[in-house]
């Protein structure tokens, strides 16, 4: 998964922490410990703030050289009829 995938990920479940303790708030009541807790998801509200905003952007993906098939099939040998042989001269020619 991308970076900012996992991050948009991150911060649904943080979404949904935030919409459940206030859900807790409303049946307890503000209580010491459940002011704590809200304390602490709005310091992971922040911190992912911050985590997303320093994250590197993605750079879209370069598209590759285009691929060209190469043939199974032997080539045209009249392709080379009047080359000489690499490394060992013209057919009709001797070597000095």
């Amino acid at each position: 998964m991308a970076l900012q995938d996992e991050l948009t990920a991150a911060q649904r479940c943080l979404d949904e922490l935030i919409r459940t303790v206030g859900r807790l708030e409303q049946h307890v009541g503000g209580g010491l410990e459940l002011r704590r807790v809200r304390s602490d998801t709005e310091h992971l509200r922040e911190s992912l703030g911050l985590l997303r905003a320093s994250a590197p952007q993605e750079r879209p993906a370069m598209p590759g050289p285009e691929m060209v098939p190469v043939p199974d099939t032997p080539y045209d040998s009249s392709l080379w009829a009047d080359a000489d042989e690499e490394g060992v001269g013209s057919r009709d020619r001797r070597a000095p």
